[in-house]
C-alpha cells in the first residue's frame, strides 16, 4: 500500500478554523503540488480530505474526485486518520489532505526512525510506502516534496 499525506497549503487566520481558505501563496503552492503529484499517482488512487475549507481547496487542485471524511478534520488522531485509509490492509494508493500535528505522527507512528513531533510544512506532500522486506512488511518514505522544491 503507499500512503500520500499532503498538508493543507497556507492558509488565511481566522474563525471559525474549518472556514478558513487557502491564501494566494495557498493557492499556488497546491497548484504546484497537485501539478507533481497527479501524473504520479497510480491508477484508481482514492483520495480522501478533511471537511475543512482548507484542505478542501488543496484537494481541488488535483481536479480529481475525492471523499470529504468528518474524521480528518484538524484535531484528528493518527490512528483514525489510518483507519480511514485503511492502513495498510487495503492496498493500493490513497492520498489523506489533512493537518499538523495529525500528519507528523503519522510519519512518526509508521516509521520510528523518524523522532515524534515532525513538523510537515504547509502544503507538503510526503509518500510512504509498504514494503515486504524478509517476510515482514516495513514502512518506508518514498519522497518527501516541499512546495518551494517545485
Amino acid at each position: 500500500m503507499e500512503l500520500i499525506l499532503w498538508r493543507h497549503a497556507e492558509a488565511e487566520d481566522g474563525f471559525p478554523d474549518s472556514a478558513r481558505q487557502l491564501t494566494g501563496k495557498g493557492l499556488d503552492q497546491a497548484k504546484r503540488m497537485a501539478d507533481w503529484l497527479k501524473p504520479k499517482l497510480p491508477e484508481n488512487t482514492r483520495i480522501i480530505v478533511s471537511p475543512a475549507r482548507r484542505t478542501q481547496q488543496t484537494a481541488m487542485a488535483l481536479q480529481s474526485d475525492f471523499v470529504t471524511e468528518n474524521a480528518l478534520g484538524p484535531g484528528a488522531s493518527a490512528h483514525a486518520v489510518l483507519a480511514v485509509a485503511g492502513w495498510p490492509a487495503a492496498g493500493g494508493a490513497v492520498v489523506i489532505v489533512g493537518h499538523q500535528p495529525t500528519l507528523g505522527e503519522i510519519v512518526s507512528y509508521l516509521i520510528p526512525v523518524i523522532p515524534a513531533g515532525l513538523r510537515v510544512k504547509r502544503g507538503s506532500v510526503l509518500w510512504i510506502r509498504d514494503e515486504e522486506k524478509d517476510g515482514t512488511i516495513e514502512s518506508k518514505l518514498h519522497a518527501v516534496i516541499y512546495p518551494e522544491m517545485l
